[in-house]
This record gives C-alpha cells, sequence and structure tokens, in this order.
C-alpha cells in the first residue's frame, strides 16, 4: 500500500526525525526475503530492530524511507501485511504499478539491505463489533488482510476487494466471507464495482464497522452510502489512498 511520498536529497532523513519528535518511533529494517505474491505484488519480509517495544494494531501503516537511485530518500505510508514482533520481523506487500520510487527501490533490494521506517501509525484497525465489512482495491488489500487474520474465531466479517483480475487474487487467513472484484482490463480509479457489490449487500442485524479503504472517490461514495443506508459515522473507518494524477498523499474521507 502506497498512499504519500515525499522525496529528499538530505541523507539524515528529516522528515523520519519529525515524525520520531511527534512521537512516532523510527525502527531499522533490514531486508530479508522477496517474494512475488501475484503478478502484482511482491513481499518484503523484514527483520526489525528493537523489536521488544515495537506495538502494533492490525490496519496501521508504516512510513518507509527508500533509497533512490540518484541518492535522494522517497518516503511512502505502506501498511503492515504481517508482523510477529516478539520474533523481530514484520512483512509489507508493495503493489507493482510501472516506474515508481517503491518499484525503483524493490528492483535493486536484497538481502541485508537497510532502511528506516517511522511509525507505526493511522487510525484505521480493527474495532470491536458484532460484525464487520471490508472494502478496497489493490491498495487497501494488505491492511485488509491483516485485520481479517486479527479478527478473534468466530467472528462475522464480509469483505469486498477490487483486483485487476483473476491472477491477482491471493491467500487470505481468518473466517471472512472474501469477495473478489476483478475488473478485466479496466483501468483502476473511480468506478462503481465496489459501490455495487457493497449495495447488493445486506447489512447483518446488530453493531457493525465498516473499513473502506481505496480510491478517494470510490471510498467517499460507499462511506456516504453506508451512512445513509443507517450506519453511523462513527462505525466506519474509511481513507483514500490515492486518487488519479496525484503524487502521494492520501485523505481521511
Amino acid at each position: 500500500m502506497g498512499v504519500a511520498e515525499t522525496q529528499s536529497k538530505n541523507p539524515l532523513s528529516q522528515l523520519g526525525l519529525f515524525l520520531s519528535r511527534r512521537g512516532r518511533p523510527s525502527w531499522n529494517l533490514t531486508v530479508g526475503s522477496k517474494q512475488q505474491v501475484t503478478p502484482r505484488v511482491m513481499r518484503v519480509v523484514f527483520g526489525l530492530e528493537s523489536h521488544e517495544t515495537f506495538a502494533w494494531k492490525q490496519g496501521q501503516d508504516l512510513v518507509l524511507e527508500l533509497p533512490q537511485p540518484d541518492g535522494s530518500i522517497a518516503r511512502r505510508h505502506y501498511t503492515i501485511r504481517a508482523g510477529e514482533p516478539k520474533e523481530g520481523a514484520l512483512a509489507i506487500d508493495f503493489v507493482l504499478h510501472g516506474d515508481s520510487p517503491a518499484g525503483r527501490w524493490l528492483a535493486q533490494a536484497k538481502r541485508g539491505d537497510r532502511i528506516v521506517g517511522v511509525g507505526p501509525r493511522g487510525h484505521t484497525y480493527l474495532r470491536e463489533a458484532d460484525w464487520h465489512l471490508f472494502v478496497g482495491d489493490e491498495t487497501g488489500i494488505p491492511g485488509i488482510a491483516a485485520m481479517i487474520e486479527g479478527l478473534p474465531r468466530g467472528a462475522k466479517a464480509f469483505a469486498f476487494l477490487e483486483i485487476a483480475d483473476d491472477a491477482e487474487c491471493q491467500q487470505i487467513g481468518g473466517e471472512a466471507s472474501v469477495s473478489w472484484l476483478a475488473r478485466n482490463g479496466a483501468a483502476p480509479g473511480p468506478s462503481r464495482i465496489l459501490y455495487d457489490a457493497v449495495e447488493s449487500f445486506s447489512l447483518p442485524a446488530g453493531t457493525g464497522q465498516a473499513y473502506v479503504i481505496g480510491e478517494t472517490s470510490n471510498i467517499r461514495a460507499i462511506r456516504q452510502r453506508l451512512i445513509a443506508r443507517g450506519l453511523g459515522k462513527d462505525r466506519i473507518c474509511a481513507e483514500g489512498y490515492w486518487r488519479p494524477g496525484r503524487v502521494g498523499g492520501h485523505d481521511h474521507v
């Protein structure tokens, strides 16, 4: 999940220092392995120094400081896909989408390389509820998968996940009912794919919690519709991770 990017020529990593001063610690991460999860998703497992104090909630992210070939540093938010802090390891999934700072770093990254991560951060994480609804495109799948796998046994959960094509389906643990919605050649971006899927979903009885992540206009429309259908604003975590034509940044919808 890449939702924000800044670049700097400063090797002292000023953003990392700034975030640390705001109470977000920085961590030294060491590349352990790379795994091709799907044709468009690469998973990197990092070793985590000082892991004894690492506190993480499923759905949160780290700001990764990715060295670039020209010597600059690209900073992006990436959701933690899985973590075993007590064992000093965590995994992050990267969506591959052409020439990008993450793609350039991944092409050269090898076992033993080190980068800095700042956080964890973010307000999209599991809440207590009678049932859970997860909605997102490729950028939201790592966080959604982490949250699904963090649910207690027997939890009632449903997920609608937009992907490029069927080859992008991947294994997600847990007991959620997962629907994969393939674009099949259509470009990612504003569409009704997720909206229509959620519209046809009957909201269960009891207190629900929705987690809606992806392209901003899609997320905003789904959030507004869920509110109109009776789900309280405080029962929806909604974040726009990207918008067409914008480089970096994200929207708290």
